[in-house]
């Protein structure tokens, strides 16, 4: 891909979890300050609901990040209309069901496991040749507290989003002048992730549309002088 301007002239940003959550106020959030949206989602239900809310200007796919195939298509097809992304955030994670590590099923954690981080391999394996082509593009991939700290019940979910700190750190190191990735830790936000550990204890905790007001802003000034950086959402 010479230049992205042969593709489009508006920014294009790549969401996966798009659908709900996080991930679905950042896609408002990055629609209303005119970006062009391409979201993942896994549920049929909430990608329709989301394509309808969004509207025709931006495209919002069934597919699951797990699934490296069902990456693959959707992105050759992406990239082929629209070039490369200018934004590519890897957000799609899930949550275990708090338990002593000893307790946690082999399933469970391997279905953490394929989400939380090979998912955001699958993503920036076919998004990131086509943004090193053109040495531009923002790569940020949501991780946690539980990134940078522990808690008792929930080493799964610790476990993953350790790994997606070392992640990106690594492929900051591996990405060209004028890129970035970034490992930014969205802080603590009342979302149906943090009620399944904490119920009711959740509700302390702002929610999804009041944490966009402040993660939007910063998302669009991450730059280049960002690569390798552990961000946070205060």
């Amino acid at each position: 891909m010479a230049n992205n301007s042969k593709y489009k002239t508006k920014r294009m940003a790549v969401i996966s979890g798009a659908t709900s959550g996080l991930g679905k106020e950042i896609s408002l959030g990055l629609a209303k300050r005119g970006l062009t949206v391409v979201g993942f989602g896994k549920t049929k239900s909430k990608v329709k609901a989301l394509a309808d809310e969004l509207g025709k200007n931006h495209y919002i796919f069934q597919a699951n990040v797990s699934c490296d195939e069902s990456i693959a298509g959707a992105a050759k097809q992406i990239i082929n209309q629209f070039g490369p992304p200018n934004l590519l955030i890897n957000n799609a994670a899930i949550m275990n069901n708090p338990a002593p590590l000893w307790e946690v099923s082999a399933k469970e954690f391997d279905e953490m496991s394929a989400v939380n981080i090979n998912g955001v391999a699958n993503m920036i394996r076919r998004f990131v040749p086509s943004m090193i082509q053109n040495s531009s593009g923002i790569i940020v991939n949501l991780s946690s507290g539980w990134g940078r700290s522990t808690s008792p019940n929930v080493a799964p979910y610790c476990t993953t989003k350790w790994a997606i700190e070392g992640m990106s750190s690594a492929l900051a190191q591996e990405l060209p002048n004028g890129m970035a990735c970034v490992a930014l830790n969205p802080g603590i936000i009342n979302t149906e992730m943090l009620r399944k550990c904490w119920a009711e204890g959740a509700t302390a905790y702002q929610n999804p549309k009041e944490w966009a007001k402040m993660a939007i802003p910063l998302i669009e000034r991450i730059n280049s002088n960002d690569n390798g950086k552990q961000m946070t959402v205060t």
